[in-house]
């Protein structure tokens, strides 16, 4: 069951791979591997997503999803999408602070997911950095920093229309709250 977008840059894929076979134009090989990172990226990020939920449905860990990520994020460098880099860079720190319970580790991949969410406007992914980059400032016992940065997830779904995301950062917004003792 492939997508007609999935068939269409395989197929355009096939075609460079001629141009190179039979034509000669070794040039199409570069072509081919943007055509081809370009479809892998996001497969690599739905991959490694679904075996993250998994991951929360089952708490049995799958060591293939940090690889996925990891991949994304590669390939995303490569071809320049900051977006798509900002997204896998999350969803690694995401990986070491919830699945591996290491938040220290996951820290700095939710830093510089947000710095490049920010500098392509990529609200959404900024409202998933900071979010986590809350979450760690709550384990580390620093209550404001971390009530500023759900804050402002929740400010940043609010403003995208994100109704589920708004939703559970004003619950996790609560929790900090009793648990402060507010």
């Amino acid at each position: 069951m492939q997508g007609r977008q999935g068939q269409d840059w395989v197929a355009h894929a096939g075609e460079l791979f001629e141009v190179a076979m039979f034509g000669g134009d070794t040039s199409a090989l570069d072509r081919s591997d943007d055509v081809l990172d370009a479809v892998e990226a996001p497969l690599s990020m739905a991959r490694g997503k679904v075996l993250h939920v998994r991951f929360l449905n089952d708490r049995e860990e799958n060591g293939q999803e940090l690889v996925l990520f990891e991949r994304a994020a590669e390939l995303y460098q490569r071809l320049g999408d900051v977006s798509g880099e900002a997204g896998a860079l999350f969803w690694i720190g995401c990986w070491h602070q919830v699945v591996k319970g290491d938040g220290t580790t996951g820290r700095p991949y939710f830093e510089q997911s947000y710095a490049l969410a920010k500098s392509v406007d990529d609200r959404m992914t900024m409202s998933y950095a900071i979010r986590h980059l809350g979450f760690d400032d709550r384990d580390a016992g620093d209550f404001d920093q971390a009530r500023e940065r759900l804050t402002e997830s929740v400010s940043l779904r609010r403003a995208i229309g994100f109704r589920p995301g708004e939703a559970a950062g004003l619950v996790a917004l609560a929790y900090l709250a009793a648990e402060t003792g507010n």
